[in-house]
């Protein structure tokens, strides 16, 4: 530990020896406090514009942070003539949360780095998951859906499935014995998401799972509906009855769901180009001309990505919203497919992102999970960490030498280049 701890600050400056460290106490922390995880952020952002200030870093970013800069540009204009501006104002601040992708981006230096992120984001989910285990056998009720460190099911099912996704991008792409850990971390969170009895989250594992088995060979994709057969043989009463509810619309969660389409869709028309405001749906939607249930006006969202985003922000800001998820993709895409080398396996990383995005969005039709701060900021590490240009560093994580090639170089300069190895 000590012969590791000295080559990790070997040539290094405090600032530089501190940067790497906060940003990977914030990602150890992303799965049990967020508060700790945006005061260790906070920490390294101040670190990072320091070294930037000091000419030894270069600010950067992937290409796909640009729409994301217009869809916060766009949710503070709507901020400004929302319904209630001073609590749109307020919820604006969750968008500093978007800064974890060039401070992430511009901060790995070095294939350490990078190695001390990722393994900082497997430690956290195998506590959080190991928590979720003990919380089922010691804390719940019979029939109590399990949460994790955060306290709510939801965030727990949102971290879960993109912990899951990467971790499959991991076992199925990536080298070494490692794999075995990526694998049994990737079960025990499989089975803590089942607990959670989160089905959103359930069809998203299962279409994150179909994107790695799609890159890795198409025709095991048939192993899907049979691996979902096996698992809702094996479950609980309380899990098999929650899988079949998804089919059937007497149960009241999915008749909500209508109401929520159909109320959204009527906000949009009655605010379609800025929208109510960030988090002020819940106040209009009690409007009786919106034709919510007693039980569904006690809500604060619409549960779906979509409508909530084009409902509370108007259309334009959700295309900026669509076009960083398009851009995200195609840029992850381009990653696994390796043009340059089609026999080459891919990049660990990206496939893991590109599953976890799919995830994301698949998910998202079912619940507001862009609205959890939690999970939007593991989602965004986990988008940005394969595209941080190799070249920086070589080979990472196992993945082909070769796929380097194709990683993108930074898109905005600022100041000199970044310190040699």
């Amino acid at each position: 530990m000590k012969d590791y701890l000295r080559s990790f600050v070997a040539g290094k400056s405090l600032l530089e020896a501190v940067l790497i460290p906060a940003v990977s106490l914030a990602v150890l922390f992303s799965f049990i406090s967020i508060s700790a995880t945006e005061g260790f952020l906070a920490l390294a952002l101040i670190v990072l514009l320091i070294l930037i200030i000091q000419k030894k870093r270069r600010f950067a970013f992937p290409a796909f942070f640009w729409p994301l800069l217009v869809y916060a540009g766009l949710s503070l204009v709507a901020s400004i003539l929302s319904v209630n501006p001073e609590m749109s104002l307020k919820d604006s601040r969750d968008l500093l949360l978007f800064l974890v992708v060039p401070l992430v981006y511009t901060a790995v230096a070095k294939k350490k780095d990078l190695d001390l992120v990722v393994w900082a984001i497997l430690a956290s989910a195998l506590a959080s998951s190991l928590y979720s285990f003990y919380y089922y056998f010691f804390m719940a009720s019979p029939g109590e859906r399990v949460k994790g460190f955060m306290g709510h099911y939801m965030t727990q099912a949102g971290l879960l499935l993109l912990f899951g996704s990467l971790a499959l991008g991991m076992v199925f792409f990536g080298r070494g014995k490692m794999r075995i850990l990526w694998g049994a971390s990737f079960c025990l969170a499989a089975a803590a998401l089942v607990m959670t009895l989160t089905r959103s989250g359930w069809i998203g594992l299962a279409v994150g799972l179909s994107i790695i088995l799609l890159l890795w060979k198409p025709k095991t994709l048939i192993l899907v509906p049979v691996l979902a057969g096996l698992v809702f043989i094996v479950s609980p009463e309380t899990v098999k009855k929650r899988a079949l509810s998804i089919f059937s619309l007497r149960g009241a969660s999915n008749r909500e769901r209508v109401q929520y389409f159909n109320a959204g869709i009527k906000i949009i028309g009655d605010y379609p180009l800025f929208g109510t405001g960030p988090d002020t749906v819940d106040m209009v939607f009690q409007n009786p001309k919106y034709g919510l249930g007693e039980i569904a006006k006690r809500n604060v969202h619409l549960h779906n990505n979509f409508i909530q985003i084009a409902a509370e922000r108007g259309i334009v800001t959700l295309a900026a919203w669509v076009a960083f998820i398009v851009w995200a993709f195609a840029q992850l895409l381009k990653l696994v497919t390796n043009k340059a080398n089609p026999k080459s396996s891919p990049d660990p990383l990206a496939a893991g992102g590109l599953a976890a995005l799919a995830a994301f969005v698949v998910a998202g039709l079912f619940e507001y999970n862009f609205g959890d701060s939690e999970v939007v900021t593991l989602l965004l590490l986990i988008l940005t960490l394969p595209l941080i240009p190799r070249a920086r560093f070589g080979d990472a994580l196992g993945s082909d030498p070769e796929t380097s090639a194709t990683c993108p170089q930074p898109v905005l300069d600022l100041s000199a280049k970044l310190t040699p190895e």
